[in-house]
């Protein structure tokens, strides 16, 4: 993985964000920080970094991330997103994914483990484009699926996905009919969450396909077992 990688780190607590950026500067990227989403705002204007990680109290802005998230989620699909804060409710942790954030973490996360969910992103964002490396292209009846560009269409139309969500459609579909348990999508996917994590992603991936197709069935719960892509249609 390339090591000049921009992430950006938006976190209203000093000695906090500095901890973080320290952490990730030791491991080789290039790491910038900002206090609240007005300065991150600005900062990303014209170029954004190659992933975020965003509390989500920013100063008198008590949702100041989700705002900020989806800011980001509209100009880019692709951005990687994590959440880290030291709100751990079920609700904010719903409210984040359904945003588009690609993950959901506390700050009791340890700094190894941040690292852990970082590099995984970025791996995930590179083996996706890098050319050769995977089918360009995969097609399963009206699910076309272009790796190397990291774009869905369903019936020919678009379906904005972020790279979590890329890459659980992908997972899926490469084997139509295969049931998947989460913890297999998850080590597939190269994911590191927890299973109500899966869950969030899955509902979120249904709801953009339906936006196109209310009539969509293509990705299936099996109860007990997992999920699994439904085949062509």
């Amino acid at each position: 993985m390339r090591m000049s990688r921009r992430i950006a780190v938006v976190e209203d607590e000093a000695p906090i964000r500095e901890n973080y950026l320290d952490a990730l500067r030791r491991h080789g990227f290039e790491a910038r920080g900002y206090p609240d989403r007005p300065s991150a705002e600005r900062a990303f204007a014209d170029d954004l970094p190659d992933l975020v990680i965003i509390d989500i109290g920013l100063g008198d802005e008590h949702e100041g991330g989700f705002e900020l998230c989806r800011a980001l989620r509209a100009r880019s699909q692709q951005l990687p997103i994590i959440f880290l804060t030291a709100r751990d409710s079920e609700l904010d942790a719903v409210s984040g994914l359904r945003l588009g954030a690609d993950d959901y973490l506390t700050k009791d996360i340890s700094i190894p483990h941040l690292m852990a969910r970082v590099s995984a992103l970025l791996r995930r964002l590179e083996a996706l484009a890098r050319p050769g490396t995977q089918e360009h292209e995969l097609v399963r009846g009206a699910l076309a699926i272009d790796t190397d560009c990291l774009t869905v269409k369903w019936r020919g139309r678009p379906v904005d996905l972020t790279v979590t969500e890329f890459w659980i459609v992908y997972a899926l579909a490469r084997y139509p009919g295969h049931v998947r348990s989460r913890e297999q999508l998850m080590e597939a996917a190269s994911l590191v969450v927890d299973e109500s994590t899966i869950t969030s992603h899955i509902k979120r991936i249904r709801r953009k396909f339906q936006q196109h197709d209310p009539d969509f069935g293509g990705l299936l719960t099996v109860h007990g077992a997992g999920y699994r892509w439904a085949g062509p249609e």
